[in-house]
């Protein structure tokens, strides 16, 4: 989102450095059946000034995007998250079963419509129950 922020910007910034400037441009005004002759044409060729600040907004556009991609919406941010959701079951009936870490420990949680329940704190060293061979 940001990324496509940050390139319309430089989109629109771009064409406003770069139209032509119609200071130099005499008018006219026509009488009927008189043809006003077109007026001279200056080069179309954009000052450096005006060369620079497109690289320039064009670099910037570009490093945003590269930037929001390398790292997602949370990659301005300078602190990490540290709440994550790492699992999610749902039980039927808008009910799931999420297990959430906070700095690295991990917590079962209950979570139905109106609340939510702490159900256990998980441990790492504790290892899964292996399933009975027939």
């Amino acid at each position: 989102m940001v990324g496509l922020l940050a390139l319309a910007c430089c989109c629109a910034l771009t064409l406003a450095a770069a139209a032509p400037s119609d200071q130099n441009q005499v008018i006219v005004p026509q009488h009927a059946g008189v043809k006003a002759s077109e007026p001279a044409s200056s080069s179309s060729l954009p000052g450096p000034f005006t060369a620079i600040a497109v690289l320039a907004l064009a670099g910037a556009g570009g490093w945003l995007i590269w930037r929001g991609r390398a790292g997602g919406v949370g990659s301005f941010s300078r602190t990490s998250r540290q709440l994550n959701v790492e699992e999610t079951r749902s039980l039927g009936g808008r009910q799931f079963l999420v297990v959430a870490s906070y700095q690295n420990k991990k917590f079962l949680l209950g979570v139905c419509p109106g609340h939510i329940d702490l159900l256990s704190p998980l441990h790492e060293d504790a290892a899964p129950a292996e399933k009975p061979k027939s």
